[in-house]
């Protein structure tokens, strides 16, 4: 049987990336936690941690122990929570990984509806590029990945994708771009200053196989995994960028761009990718039902 007392010490090395740093988190001597770790490997028969160095670094059957781990003392959290509530309200964690290259104003109007529909909803979202994000689906520490590609087959993880919607693409400048090369677009765009979204998104090889194909060669200026910094240099007017005409109303406010013009030919896709085929936790309907009914509704 797991010694509970072990396995969180173990858990509080790998999370806080050391025995020095868990034993003044936990108030205990670096020596109580070492003895409790050998205790643990011992009851496993397995090695949970290498040492390269000065650092100790988990081995894969410490990560497979630590991502169990993890699941476990955040139930335990979820249950002191839903316990000590004065309201009575329980607290549920709600875990969304968020791919780089889906614009935040996106993921908020997404995510919004989960959280209204359920008060007791606490909701935990992670930024980063798809191939950590579904590791962390395979591993069940994520409830749901938004994305702006489907998991594809060849990944080796189980997974079933949900289309939210699909919207065209635009680019867009600062005034003074915009007015210099929206005349005869989209061939204007031949040797204009162009930023483009990193290797991970969708819309970059949609983006170049449409510009290949128009024979129009931009003078590519940045490559950014996050569409945020993309905007932030194109507000200064370092070059265009292209982005989806679902948001254009809070790109042109907030970046103070202008749309150069529309290319309707190119859709860009959202999907939420879950481990379950068809879509049953409330948050999950919750977005699909907003993305459908609101956000990419036609108007």
């Amino acid at each position: 049987m797991i010694n509970y007392k072990q396995l969180y010490y173990f858990w509080a090395v790998a999370k806080h990336g050391g025995i020095t740093r868990a034993s003044e988190q936990l108030h205990l001597t670096p020596q109580t936690i070492s003895g409790q770790l050998s205790e643990l490997e011992k009851g496993f028969e397995a090695t949970l941690f290498d040492r390269v160095g000065r650092r100790l670094e988990l081995t894969a059957l410490g990560k497979l122990a630590y991502s169990y781990a993890d699941e476990i003392f955040q139930v335990g959290k979820e249950l002191e929570n839903a316990i000590t509530k004065k309201n009575n309200i329980r607290e549920r964690v709600f875990r969304v990984g968020i791919s780089s290259s889906v614009p935040k104003s996106i993921a908020y109007k997404l995510l919004s509806p989960a959280l209204e529909k359920d008060p007791g909803i606490h909701l935990v979202c992670k930024d980063n590029n798809l191939e950590h994000l579904f590791a962390d689906l395979a591993l069940h520490k994520t409830d749901l990945v938004i994305a702006d590609k489907p998991l594809s087959s060849d990944v080796g993880i189980k997974g079933y994708n949900h289309l939210l919607g699909e919207c065209p693409i635009a680019f867009y400048a600062t005034p003074a771009l915009a007015e210099r090369y929206r005349p005869n677009f989209p061939h204007s765009l031949n040797n204009a200053p162009l930023l483009l979204p990193g290797e991970d998104s969708a819309l970059r090889i949609m983006l170049q196989r449409w510009l290949s194909q128009q024979s129009i060669n931009p003078i590519v200026k940045g490559e950014f995994d996050d569409t945020a910094l993309m905007k932030a240099f194109a507000q200064e007017g370092v070059g265009i960028f292209p982005g989806p005409t679902v948001i254009d109303k809070e790109s042109q406010k907030e970046h103070g761009v202008e749309m150069l013009g529309e290319i309707t030919e190119l859709k860009i896709r959202y999907y939420a990718i879950s481990a379950e085929r068809k879509l049953r936790h409330p948050s999950v309907v919750a977005i699909s039902e907003a993305a459908q009914q609101n956000l990419f509704a036609p108007h």
